[in-house]
């Protein structure tokens, strides 16, 4: 049998009686969670829905519940007795208007491990705290809560307009359990397997046997079967890191075909954690097989647009800066491109990335401009790699977003004076000095004498050492970003402010290890920019203008360049 998924209102509980089983904790829940949840339901505004003669409805978050076979309507809970407990106080307060002949009858609760709660529950008093056990010390004090919250309403505050909406316009996610151990759910859910996400809410919705009435079992097996293998194989896709985080930048681990969902709710509340949920909902709510299909085909058009970008090796990498800059959401990227062909949808692309890069001159472009120098190195490197005809390697987006990826000086500058591990940065740096400079062999000489606990000789010493390395380039051109660089972090922080020998050394290192080096910033390590022989210790001034040629060259199509 397979499990049931609804919304019921909180009026329907009322023909129930419930069962807390004893792994449950006792109730806990505080004056704000109580107030919250007040505030939310009094808040809400119901809606008629559009062509319809419903109201829209405030969505609690799901009960998960197994039928007690043995007795009618009773039901073991095996997640939300929090909710259920304070659903039954609030009932329970608004009951005490009338007079009680007139009362409601409220849903029955029973709690195998803590005998005497039930009748605990029907002898509420508004002003009294029970301190007798723990449970009813924490249930006295919600419904104290509940008493005081309704207490300071303002005077045109109306409760039967307040009731009506709690009972008939908020709706429980009802989700009940046909085949499972009771506790093995309950431990798979509090250990966070499995999430009542909406995904996993919506994909019971498509797998519902009522929508496929008039269906012979043998062919709803299959349709269903089919569903969820296209379902498993759009979740395993998004799975690969390199395409999802080409898509979004967000750390999301499971249930990644929510982003899918996501798209299709183009109204989403962001306050509502079951927005997309609910959507979905409304969509099903005269389902039938036909709804179904059409429905899951556009989750499939999603699919294979975003799987056609990812393959096309040139979008994956423009839409990818383009997300990752945020100049452009998937959303308006999928509408755009509905209604172009694929020439139109590349000029799009580059006439986007032109736009991201309005009014931006790379030779005004100074360190302390963090954002556009990481944004002008992102696209230098990304388009560097399209400009290659034997190059069929894919940028990772997903090291650039997981990794903290930043700017990074080429060669040393003198503003950071190591605090620590002085010893080891200049046993590091002497070995690169050049003693054909004629500042070279006294330079090594003092390396080898310096005291490096004596604060201002090891600061003087460092900043000489610096401007030896530093010698063959302007002073101007420290910040520029000619002399500036994308790197990880972890590398960055594996070489501090060395030397820019010692930095190369590294970078060469880690690109043996296996490590991701952008490839522009691997071409100024390696000296691809300097004429023949190199000076391999040092960043020249040759060096930074070469750098600074390739990196208007490469950026020529999508730059405002001052003459």
């Amino acid at each position: 049998m397979e499990n049931k998924l609804e919304l019921k209102t909180i009026s329907e509980l009322n023909q129930f009686s419930f069962f807390i089983p004893s792994y449950q904790r006792g109730y806990k829940w505080t004056k704000k969670e109580v107030n919250d949840l007040l505030n939310d339901i009094n808040e809400f505004k119901p809606r008629v829905i559009d062509n319809t003669d419903d109201k829209t409805w405030y969505c609690l978050q799901p009960i998960v519940i197994k039928s007690r076979e043995t007795k009618v309507n009773s039901y073991e809970v095996i997640d939300g007795q929090q909710r259920l407990t304070t659903i039954y106080l609030i009932l329970h307060y608004l009951n005490q208007d009338f007079i009680e002949s007139k009362r409601e009858k409220i849903f029955h609760i029973d709690y195998q491990t803590r005998l005497g709660t039930s009748d605990f529950l029907d002898k509420l008093e508004e002003n009294k705290i029970n301190d007798s056990n723990v449970d009813f010390y924490h249930i006295s004090h919600a419904y104290q809560t509940i008493c005081s919250w309704f207490e300071k309403r303002k005077v045109n505050f109306d409760k039967q307009e307040f009731g009506s909406k709690f009972k008939y316009h908020s709706k429980v996610i009802w989700y009940e359990s046909q085949t499972e151990n009771p506790i093995s759910i309950f431990t798979r859910i509090n250990i966070g397997k499995i999430p009542l996400t909406n995904s996993e809410l919506i994909k019971a919705l498509f797998l519902n046997s009522s929508n496929f009435i008039g269906t012979n079992p043998e062919q709803l097996r299959l349709k269903q079967l089919e569903i969820a293998t296209e379902w498993d194989n759009v979740e395993h896709g998004l799975q690969e890191d390199r395409f999802w985080y080409f898509l979004t930048g967000q750390n999301t681990h499971t249930n990644r075909i929510e982003f899918i969902f996501n798209l299709m709710n183009q109204d989403k509340d962001e306050n509502d954690p079951y927005a997309t949920f609910r959507y979905f909902t409304k969509l099903f709510r005269n389902s039938n097989q036909k709804t179904i299909e059409t429905n899951w085909q556009q989750i499939k058009r999603y699919y294979q647009r975003f799987s056609e970008w990812f393959n096309k090796r040139e979008w994956y990498h423009k839409i990818g800066f383009l997300v990752t800059i945020n100049e452009i959401s998937i959303s308006k990227l999928y509408s755009e491109s509905s209604n172009l062909s694929k020439v139109e949808f590349s000029s799009y692309l580059d006439d986007l990335i032109v736009k991201s890069m309005k009014d931006l001159v790379i030779e005004d472009l100074q360190y302390q401009d963090k954002k556009e120098v990481r944004k002008t190195l992102l696209l230098y490197n990304i388009i560097t790699m399209l400009n290659s005809p034997k190059d069929n390697s894919y940028f990772p987006f997903h090291l650039f977003k997981n990794e903290s990826w930043d700017i990074e000086h080429i060669t040393s500058i003198k503003d950071t004076v190591p605090d620590k591990n002085r010893e080891h940065w200049l046993n590091d740096a002497k070995v690169f000095i050049d003693v054909s400079k004629k500042e070279g062999t006294k330079l090594l000489k003092r390396s080898e004498q310096c005291n490096v606990n004596n604060e201002d000789e090891f600061k003087e010493l460092f900043e000489d050492i610096v401007s030896h390395f530093n010698s063959d380039l302007g002073d101007d051109a420290i910040n520029d970003i000619s002399n500036l660089t994308l790197l990880d972090s972890q590398t960055n922080r594996g070489y501090k402010n060395a030397v820019f020998p010692l930095k190369r050394k590294t970078i060469i290192n880690r690109d043996k290890s296996g490590v991701f080096i952008p490839i522009c910033t691997k071409n100024v390590f390696l000296k691809y920019f300097s004429e023949y022989p190199p000076k391999i210790s040092f960043w020249t001034e040759e060096d930074r203008k070469n750098y600074e040629t390739d990196l208007y060259s490469v950026l020529d199509k999508y730059l405002t360049i001052n003459e």
